[in-house]
C-alpha cells in the first residue's frame, strides 16, 4: 500500500449527496479483483454528460474529490475505493458516508476525511469561486488547509487507521511485520505435530 503523508492537490467537486458505489463504480466492472483497469468505469452513467465534473479539463489531475453527505451508501463492494484510487484519487472529504465504504477505504490506503456540513460548504463555494482552487490534506497533523494557511479545518481518524495509512500498511502488511515469528511458530508447530504436514 502507498503510504499517505501529505497530499497538496487541486480539487474535484462532485456537488451530489447520497453518491452510491453503483454510482461509483457500474457493476460490469466486478468482475475483476485486480484493483486496477477501473478508472474508465468511475462514475460511468453520469461521464456520459459531457458537463459532468470528471469530463472537464480544468479538474484534469485532481486528486481531492469533494462530495456531499453519505458518500459511498448502496451495495458493498470494495470497487468503489479502487476506482476512485485508479483514476486518480487518494482523498475523498464529504460530511459523512457509508460505514462499508469509509472502512473499506481506510484499507486500501485511501483516506475519507469527515468536515462539518457548514465547512465543506464553504469549500464548495472556494472551489466554485477559484478556479484552481487546491487543498493540502495532511495527515500527521490531521488538517484540511488551503495553500495560503487562510483556512484550516481538523479531521478526526482513529489512532490504528492513521498509523496504518502513514506507513502503507494493510492488513497484510501488518501482519507480514511479524514474519519471523509467523516462520519460528510454524517451524516449532511442523516439529511438534509433524503429522500435520
Amino acid at each position: 500500500m502507498v503510504k499517505f503523508t501529505v497530499l497538496n492537490s487541486l480539487v474535484m467537486p462532485l456537488d451530489r449527496a447520497n453518491v452510491d458505489t453503483d454510482q461509483i463504480i457500474p457493476k460490469e466492472y466486478l468482475s475483476s479483483i485486480k484493483r486496477t483497469g477501473f478508472a474508465e468505469g468511475l462514475f460511468g452513467a453520469w461521464r456520459k454528460d459531457p458537463q459532468f465534473v470528471l469530463n472537464q479539463a480544468r479538474f484534469k489531475g485532481a486528486q481531492i474529490l469533494l462530495a456531499r453527505e453519505n458518500f459511498g451508501c448502496g451495495s458493498s463492494r470494495e470497487h468503489a475505493p479502487w476506482a476512485l484510487m485508479d483514476y486518480g484519487f487518494r482523498c475523498v472529504i464529504a460530511p459523512s458516508y457509508a460505514d462499508i465504504f469509509f472502512n473499506n477505504s481506510f484499507k486500501n490506503g485511501f483516506l475519507p476525511v469527515i468536515l462539518t456540513p457548514a465547512e465543506v460548504d464553504r469549500l464548495f463555494h472556494e472551489c466554485a469561486a477559484f478556479p484552481g482552487f487546491r487543498l493540502v490534506v495532511d495527515l500527521e497533523a490531521q488538517t484540511v488547509s488551503t495553500t495560503d494557511g487562510s483556512q484550516s479545518y481538523r479531521f478526526d481518524i482513529t489512532g490504528f487507521r492513521k498509523y496504518c495509512l502513514l506507513n502503507g500498511l494493510d492488513e497484510i502488511g501488518l501482519t507480514l511485520r511479524h514474519s519471523d515469528k509467523i516462520a519460528a511458530f510454524e517451524a516449532r508447530r511442523k516439529a511438534q505435530h509433524p503429522w500435520y504436514f
